[in-house]
């Protein structure tokens, strides 16, 4: 299922800390931000329900969109 969030990933340091924590938290999902978008989009290819584990992270604000 892909998901998509709205997120405060806007720049290079919290690109590179978010990278760290979806990687370790979803390895075998597939991901990505599109910074260009003013919504700092992030869509995540994944079999688990990621929604409710993303909005609560400490890493990142995100906001699902539908």
């Amino acid at each position: 299922m892909i998901y998509v969030f709205k997120t405060s990933v806007d720049n290079k340091a919290k690109f590179e800390s978010a990278s760290v924590f979806l990687n370790e938290l979803l390895p075998n999902s597939e991901w990505n931000f599109d910074l260009e978008d003013c919504d700092n989009i992030l869509r995540v290819d994944s079999e688990l329900n990621v929604a409710e584990i993303l909005q609560n992270n400490t890493i990142f604000d995100c906001i699902e969109l539908e």
